[in-house]
């Protein structure tokens, strides 16, 4: 609790070293273990500082030109960014320290915490799906135990392989009864649309387990967003573009083709892409439904099911208490939810929850839902 308020953080993240999720895989997985150390990357996080500890990272992009100069520089990686908070985490915290997580949730007034995993899900970049989803499971097995040791506090997505759909059915089934397990996230690798016929059993299984459908963009591995290639080599443009065109085009993708009618009890949200392109985007679907088609008959209009109470989407603090106020005058009061981003350096740790609260205008029932209660509808409650 902060100054009253309940805090479900929406936007927070977990990457556990390579040697604790080898501990995790299933025993005849494990003499495999061996093709996975091209992809083995020494951690060099902010937020834990230098480790002998290890991560996942396939595919690795790099930006490395730098706006008005001709050419990349060989010494810019594109991949530094500036700590915005006034304090660094706790050490362990997307490892398997989950006490010194939730010490940081106290001192920042934080609830609860949804965890989406990072660098390893670059493997759905490799050729050799099994990879992918052997890493899936360890990956669940962790998270059932950092997460089982604060229940209700610790909760994140089952990643959902749409490579190997059965198998995304298959942990979804064995998961999707867990406390911890509030949401499902597809990883979807290049160039396989999220309306995809193929897809269709994870949709309804996720109904099923009422499991809301989450989704999160990457910006320098796997998956990435769209249009990667398409920045003339720039971390600037590369930034900008990587979660809002990530988001916009899932929320096209599965709104235009009818998910919402097929599947009428599946929620669905996107995280980390700014808000204050969703009104633009609301508006500009319903004219190019109209205009140009190319999708199946709706029983709304796309902008419509935005407003369904059914769509939600995460916030970032720099848009401001003007932004938030005019997205909610067009899409209601029902649709935003608080987010940090903790730990990455984006997030104003630990005073994320107080910056928010700054937005002393917006009243308290609206704080209320943005801090906690639009989370707490589009999350499965335990």
């Amino acid at each position: 609790m902060k100054s009253g308020f309940r805090v479900y953080d929406s936007d927070t993240h977990i990457n556990p070293a390579a040697e604790i999720l080898d501990k995790y895989v299933d025993p005849e997985f494990r003499p495999r273990l061996a093709e996975l150390v091209p992809f083995r990357i020494r951690v060099g996080q902010a937020v834990d500082g230098p480790s002998e500890m290890h991560n996942y990272r396939a595919g690795m992009k790099f930006y490395r030109r730098i706006l008005g100069e001709a050419a990349p520089r060989e010494n810019f990686s594109g991949r530094d960014s500036k700590w915005m908070g006034s304090r660094r985490p706790r050490p362990g915290i997307q490892d398997d320290q989950a006490r010194n997580r939730v010490l940081d949730m106290d001192d920042e007034g934080t609830d609860a915490h949804f965890l989406i995993p990072t660098s390893w899900l670059s493997l759905c970049g490799l050729d050799d799906a099994s990879i992918e989803v052997a890493m899936t499971r360890a990956y669940h097995r962790h998270m059932a135990d950092f997460c089982g040791q604060f229940p209700g506090r610790l909760t994140g997505p089952i990643v959902a392989s749409c490579r190997q759909p059965a198998e995304a059915v298959r942990e979804i089934r064995e998961w999707g009864k867990a406390k911890w397990a509030v949401a499902v996230m597809p990883l979807l690798p290049e160039g396989l649309p999220v309306d995809h016929p193929s897809l269709d059993p994870i949709w309804a299984e996720a109904q099923e387990f009422d499991l809301p459908i989450a989704n999160h963009s990457f910006t320098w591995t796997p998956p990435y967003y769209p249009g990667y290639r398409d920045l003339w080599d720039n971390i600037f443009i590369g930034r900008l573009a990587a979660h809002p065109w990530g988001a916009m085009r899932f929320v096209a993708g599965f709104i235009g083709a009818g998910l919402y009618d097929r599947y009428p009890r599946l929620r669905m949200g996107v995280l980390e892409c700014g808000f204050g392109w969703l009104p633009f985007w609301a508006k500009r679907m319903d004219e190019q439904a109209e205009y140009v088609g190319g999708i199946p008959s709706l029983k709304m209009h796309p902008s419509d099911y935005m407003k369904s109470g059914r769509f939600f989407c995460s916030i970032e603090h720099h848009e401001g208490e003007d932004m938030f106020a005019d997205v909610t005058r067009f899409l209601g009061e029902d649709v935003l939810m608080y987010a940090s981003d903790y730990p990455h350096s984006e997030c104003q740790f630990p005073d994320s929850v107080s910056n928010i609260l700054e937005w002393s205008a917006m009243g308290e029932g609206r704080m209320r839902k943005l801090l906690a209660g639009n989370a707490e509808r589009f999350f499965r409650q335990g």
